[in-house]
């Protein structure tokens, strides 16, 4: 499957969590701890936000790994975002090409995801057919992630995010139900709009790829004054991670099964989450 990070908070060089904490992204790239694989090397992305506020975001995705291109190591080392998402991609059997590679993104809309629809070669055709005629053309990749993305958006992104996301996953588990495909859909999905990030884990199983979230950034700093970059970030800054970026005890915090979090968010720290059947 694959890796991921959401970052929502103060300003900070993307490098700042790509490269430096001791179990980072692009440490992940090569020896990730918990997921399907332990290499991720089929391409990797990025999206952000710029600092200054403006609600487009830009995208950096190519198709080697992560863990030696020179192109990503310099641009984290000088773009500053407040809102960014980072990828590293290991192919469940579609294209390695930079169409294929997360975040995708739509307007003022990003999108990555880790892990699959189980026999999509079979259930496309039908997926692809209820994607939103005039957003069909802006599907440029083969993956079950982009289908996923549109068919949100063809739902409602705009207006109800987690009810798109929601209707989006019952019909993949009406079609694999149609088409006999036990347990059809496996996905811990990361969706920004510019200012908030979405965070989704859920699977036909209940056995879901593993994600994360980081504590409130007081809290860290009370647990951990050592960790540098926490010193001058807002209390609103939180991380959203496929598996921990180091060992730091009372900072990550698993996300449940079949839930949802959202950064910044209110009081809860996350909400359930359940297919929409329609």
């Amino acid at each position: 499957m694959c890796r991921w990070l959401a970052y929502s908070g103060s300003p900070i060089l993307l490098d700042t969590v790509l490269y430096r904490p001791e179990h980072s992204l692009i440490n992940q790239s090569l020896h990730a701890r918990m997921g399907v694989e332990t290499t991720n090397g089929d391409g990797f992305g990025l999206g952000w936000y710029s600092a200054d506020g403006d609600g487009t975001p830009a995208v950096f995705r190519d198709i080697g790994p992560a863990w030696n291109n020179r192109n990503l190591l310099e641009l984290s080392a000088h773009v500053r975002s407040r809102l960014f998402f980072a990828h590293v991609r290991a192919s469940t059997g579609t294209a390695i090409q930079q169409t294929n590679c997360h975040p995708f993104r739509h307007g003022r809309w990003m999108w990555m995801h880790n892990g699959s629809i189980t026999d999509f070669h079979r259930l496309r055709r039908d997926l692809c057919m209820a994607v939103d005629p005039a957003l069909f053309p802006s599907i440029e990749g083969s993956t079950d992630s982009e289908v996923m993305f549109y068919l949100a958006v063809t739902y409602g992104l705009d207006q109800d995010v987690p009810g798109s996301v929601a209707r989006m996953a019952g019909l993949v588990e009406r079609l694999g139900k149609e088409h006999g495909v036990p347990n059809p859909l496996q996905m811990t999905v990361a969706v920004a709009d510019g200012e908030r990030v979405w965070a989704f884990r859920y699977s036909s199983e209940r056995k879901s790829r593993s994600l994360f979230y980081s504590s409130r950034a007081e809290t860290v700093r009370q647990l951990h004054p050592e960790v540098d970059f926490l010193r001058g970030v807002s209390e609103a800054t939180r991380l959203i991670v496929s598996e921990p970026l180091g060992y730091l005890p009372g900072v990550w915090n698993e996300l449940p099964e079949g839930s949802y979090a959202v950064i910044p968010s209110g009081t809860e720290d996350y909400l359930p989450f359940v297919p929409e059947y329609m």
